[in-house]
């Protein structure tokens, strides 16, 4: 009789005896596994740093914008710099301000998409206005300079983030230099320090962000159009109650129209994570097909070996090997080329998230149970692909076996 040991170790030297078919058998596990983790951890650091940049930004931050969403969902409308109807003004950012829990309200109006200084032209963000609580609304501090006050003078000056200081400035503080925004000039008198950021969370990548005053804006574009109001409530106030009261507040003043959104950061949180489940899950199936076509390839190579080892087969039964013992061999076999293409693959998916961290701005992140998955699909793999190969050596007759050339 031979036990588990003894099935392990004639396992272990067939698959020796054929190192290069082996490893081929494997490679197919290999990338599967590579390909799955891989994406799964790329998704999951997606996820930190969505939440990251709403824990950055406050989580009971509220942001109100023009427009509704066709389905009358008010969680996914009016991105910034996207087209909208217009429907906030002034008066709308009054009504916000007169709301009881409101402790600080700033509007955003759309000035520009360009600025330039001397022949460098900036044109991958926005151009602003906005008032002087800005940095407490966003809970942002200043690398340099100082924003403005609310109830400063106005006056023809501009606050940066850090891709525009870089892409206009160079590596030189900017504080106190020109740029040409509508052919008027502004002075530089604030760089913000970097943000936290993710094109998954709606709203505007404020490090390509120029900021001017809220009425000089104005009087550039000559329009009174808010695309956007950030509101944050005081301490004893929820950002669902403050919400909900903003909403009232705004309904009755656009006549029971409900032709804006009132936008809570976890709605912003929960969108997103949905966006990223779906397109990770979605991303990761396609790789997962890799590991089928690895489990194919053991079903392809077990056969071929079954096969091959048939007179083998033949001698062991006629010495006393049952049908289970056979299976079990064969089984044994599958789960090993499976369980070490699950090992391989995990060790290269640690390297390969590495080298996303050196050369991208992705960070992935790896988790135990991530691991602990992908090595038991790659061991599952092998029990299914290999079910096949092993009731077929086990089923041959001995003295067919015996007979094979």
């Amino acid at each position: 009789m031979i036990g588990r040991s003894g099935n392990l170790r004639i396992a272990i030297e067939a698959l020796r005896s054929s190192k290069w078919r082996s490893l081929l058998t494997m490679l197919g596990i290999i990338i599967g596994v590579v390909s799955v983790v891989t994406t799964v951890s790329l998704g999951e650091g997606a996820k930190r740093g969505v939440i990251s940049q709403i824990e950055q930004s406050g989580a009971d931050l509220i942001t109100v914008r023009p427009g509704i969403t066709e389905n009358n969902d008010n969680k996914t409308s009016g991105l910034v710099g996207s087209n909208y109807n217009g429907t906030l003004s002034n008066r709308d950012l009054e009504v916000i301000r007169k709301v009881p829990g409101a402790y600080s309200v700033v509007p955003f109006s759309y000035v520009a998409n360009t600025a330039s200084q001397e022949d460098v032209i900036f044109n991958k963000g926005l151009v602003i206005g906005t008032t002087g609580g800005l940095p407490q609304v966003l809970g942002q501090k200043m690398q340099y300079g100082t924003f403005f006050k609310e109830d400063e003078p106005q006056r023809d000056t501009a606050v940066i983030g850090q891709r525009v200081a870089e892409q206009l400035f160079g590596e030189n503080v900017p504080i106190g230099k020109f740029m040409t925004i509508r052919g008027k000039q502004f002075m530089v008198q604030g760089i913000f320090e970097e943000f936290d950021t993710s094109a998954l969370v709606p709203g505007t990548d404020y490090n390509y962000a120029i900021f001017v005053q809220y009425d000089t804006g104005k009087e550039l574009t000559g329009d009174s159009d808010i695309y956007q109001i950030l509101v944050r409530p005081k301490k004893d106030v929820g950002s669902s109650v403050l919400a909900a009261d903003i909403t009232k507040a705004l309904q009755k003043s656009h006549a029971n129209q409900e032709d804006f959104t009132v936008l809570e950061q976890k709605d912003k949180l929960a969108e997103a994570n949905n966006l990223l489940t779906l397109m990770t899950g979605f991303v990761a199936s396609i790789a997962g097909i890799s590991l089928v076509v690895g489990g194919i390839g053991i079903l392809n190579i077990m056969l071929v070996a079954v096969t091959e080892r048939t007179h083998e087969i033949g001698i062991r039964k006629a010495i006393g090997a049952t049908n289970k013992q056979i299976l079990n061999q064969f089984m044994t076999e599958a789960v090993i080329l499976s369980s070490v293409g699950g090992v391989i693959g995990i060790i290269m998916s640690l390297l390969t998230n590495y080298l996303f961290r050196i050369f991208t701005d992705l960070t992935p992140i790896l988790t135990w149970p991530i691991m602990a998955i992908a090595f038991g699909v790659s061991v599952l793999v092998g029990i299914i692909f290999g079910v096949t190969p092993a009731l077929t050596a086990a089923r041959k007759r001995p003295i067919d076996a015996l007979r094979y050339e």
